[in-house]
């Protein structure tokens, strides 16, 4: 049929747009993460301030992301993914000015309220525009693009960061971010045509659909391993600046920064979560991928170099494996007018245990060292792993009870 035609350039369209928009956002939002040694040093932190460097604007994202969910369902996704990446990147370029340590603070707070728009209605609207059939693909896709987001704005700001000090750092990101943004807002196609857009045009409506994502086991479920990974996962990357510049290892700004490389193979994991859900089923590859990366956490115990690298590397490829079939699971359990409230409801838990369990995590180290941040991190994910054992325990009572499993639940 030639209606037919335009769906596959136009699907290429999306996953560039989304790909740019999440390089934009995620380089932005943890540019910092590097720096924290030379913060610490300027303004006499300990890592557990200056770490408010990274957790404050993802605790405002946190907070802000189920609002601006709602919001797109009234107004369009595109609209709100737009202002998103301008208003952030605009802060970014604004951030190396700040006079201040509680300035800058307050500026990351204001950035991270703007990131909250791609990654609050991202996963809603790969849906709309690309069909449920494709979703565990595409989300893979774009946390893998969100991943060398991640992965390019720390090794931007750790490799310039002894040339030009983090105001130069942060700038130099800020101008990456800057690109990037121009491409999104080229290619993202139109969002009038989506479902569920014009279904949300009522408050009442908008009310019911958060009713709905948070009703479901398997959504809470899903809320809860995205915030109990990522608080393990970011409070690791948080102290590993000091960790690996510190004693005894003594390695240079720009040399520590290389461990974020580790996000290559993050990418890679993100990206083949349809294989791991297809093979597995979506509870075994999640619990796999926090065994993984436990696996990586216990392997930073050592000081040596090698198992320290090691460690992150395997860390990484576990955290960014179960965050996308979480992530994935959760969006193609959203019931029907609810996949905004239920995109942004995951990505609140998510940036939750980011600023929480990255604070809370550089505090612990702060306070008790390396070993003891590692025993916090691996309780975090054992109980992820125990809420996902208990969903299945109670899928498999219901098909015995029942004699029938529940065409929304396949896999669980």
């Amino acid at each position: 049929m030639p209606v037919a035609a335009p769906a596959r350039p136009n699907t290429r369209r999306v996953k560039l747009a989304v790909a740019t928009a999440g390089i934009s956002s995620f380089a932005l939002l943890y540019a910092p993460q590097p720096v924290l040694p030379q913060l610490a040093e300027q303004y006499h932190l300990d890592p557990g301030s200056a770490s408010l460097a990274v957790s404050v604007a993802t605790g405002a994202l946190a907070i802000s992301v189920l609002p601006i969910a709602a919001l797109s369902e009234i107004i369009g996704r595109r609209p709100v993914i737009i202002a998103s990446v301008t208003l952030s990147v605009v802060l970014g370029l604004l951030l190396p000015f700040a006079p201040t340590y509680p300035l800058l603070l307050a500026l990351r707070a204001l950035q991270g309220i703007a990131i909250a728009g791609f990654p609050g209605v991202a996963s809603a609207y790969l849906v709309e525009q690309l069909g449920q059939t494709g979703v565990a693909a595409a989300v893979g896709a774009m946390i893998a693009g969100n991943t060398v987001g991640g992965m390019l704005g720390r090794l931007s700001a750790g490799f310039t960061a002894e040339s030009f000090g983090w105001h130069g750092a942060l700038a130099v990101v800020a101008g990456v971010a800057l690109v990037c943004t121009a491409v999104t807002i080229r290619a993202l196609p139109g969002g009038g045509r989506a479902r569920g857009t014009r279904s949300g045009n009522q408050l009442g409506t908008v009310v019911t659909g958060l009713g709905a994502a948070l009703r479901s086991r398997v959504l809470l479920v899903q809320y809860g391993v995205a915030m109990l990974a990522m608080g393990g996962f970011v409070a690791m990357y948080n102290a590993a600046g000091f960790r690996l510049t510190g004693e005894p290892l003594n390695l240079s700004p720009a040399v520590a920064s290389l461990v974020f490389l580790a996000y290559a193979v993050g990418s890679v994991s993100s990206s083949n979560a349809g294989r791991l859900v297809a093979r597995f089923g979506r509870p075994r590859a999640v619990l796999g991928g926090l065994t993984v990366m436990a696996a990586g956490i216990l392997l930073t115990l050592p000081d040596s170099l090698p198992l320290v690298v090691a460690g992150f590397l395997v860390l990484t490829g576990g955290f960014f494996a179960a965050h996308s079939v979480a992530n994935g699971w959760a969006a193609a359990e959203a019931p029907e007018g609810a996949r905004g409230q239920a995109s942004g409801t995951y990505n609140l838990a998510y940036y939750l245990g980011s600023s929480v369990g990255g604070t809370l995590g550089s505090v612990v180290f702060a306070h008790a060292g390396w070993s003891w941040l590692v025993g916090v991190a691996v309780l975090w994910l054992a109980l992820g792993g125990l809420a996902v054992v208990s969903l299945r325990a109670g899928s498999t009572r219901s098909r015995t009870g029942r004699r029938t499993t529940s065409p929304s639940h396949p896999t669980a």
